[in-house]
């Protein structure tokens, strides 16, 4: 599902508060199970937010991964092994969004919250993405409700879409 709007309408704050990161009054359900009924870091393994701009705290990209991804799994994002011990100020904002999407596929979630998570890669490496999402999705049986303001990309991923105005 694709939710665009105008900047400012209230999609990534709508994700945010899915997955539990900002206030809200609604209850939100996965599997018939309350958000409110499981510890927060339990959600948020189930249910995965990638923000358009990914975090970085530690100094080498291998620190970042509690599992250190396959050969597979990183060529599958368009890097080799030699990436892990790569500094991560040296990385491209497109790299370490992508490989902040491989860290957060990793955990296996069954939902996946996407703000824009393309906005920052190449043509190329745009639909390297929209494929790998797509595929996850239907090899593990996960939802994704993806923010895009991009109309082509909408009309290529979405089977729903929505769009967001005034919140």
């Amino acid at each position: 599902m694709v939710i665009s709007g105008a900047s400012g309408s209230g999609k990534s704050l709508l994700l945010r508060a899915i997955v539990d990161l900002d206030r809200h009054q609604g209850e939100v359900l996965l599997d018939n199970i309350s958000s409110l009924s499981m510890r927060a870091s339990k959600w948020r393994q189930r249910v995965a937010y990638l923000p358009a701009e990914s975090q970085w705290w530690h100094d080498v990209v291998v620190e970042h991964f509690p599992v250190i991804p396959s050969d597979n799994d990183l060529s599958m994002m368009g890097f080799d092994g030699t990436i892990m011990d790569a500094s991560v100020h040296i990385l491209s904002s497109g790299e370490r969004q992508r490989l902040a999407l491989l860290r957060m596929l990793l955990n296996k979630p069954d939902v996946l919250l996407l703000d824009e998570p393309t906005a920052s890669l190449d043509p190329k490496n745009t639909r390297l993405v929209e494929a790998l999402i797509l595929s996850y999705c239907q090899e593990n049986n996960a939802a994704v409700l993806w923010v895009s303001h991009d109309p082509e990309q909408v009309s290529r991923i979405s089977g729903q879409r929505y769009c967001l105005d005034n919140g």
